[in-house]
């Protein structure tokens, strides 16, 4: 699964540092490195929601806060 999570301007002032801190934590601690591919992009094109976040090309726009529930119910639902 590929996960991109842009971390242009626009999402970087979102919290894009943040939300890739913890889907990285989240992918290891779930031993999940070989199945989730977590990459970095610049803008996306929807930075006016939130940080723009894409799974296996679906687009959707995140808040730090909602990183947990995003990860169990789009990435951990998926696999």
């Amino acid at each position: 699964m590929r996960v991109t999570i842009c971390i242009g301007s626009a999402c970087h002032l979102k919290g894009s540092r943040e939300v890739v801190a913890q889907l990285q934590s989240m992918v290891k601690e779930r031993h999940l490195e070989e199945q989730v591919d977590l990459n970095g992009s610049f803008c996306s094109g929807n930075c006016v929601s939130g940080v723009c976040v894409t799974v296996d090309g679906q687009l959707y726009s995140l808040k730090p806060e909602d990183t947990r529930e995003f990860f169990d119910r789009e990435i951990i639902g998926r696999l």
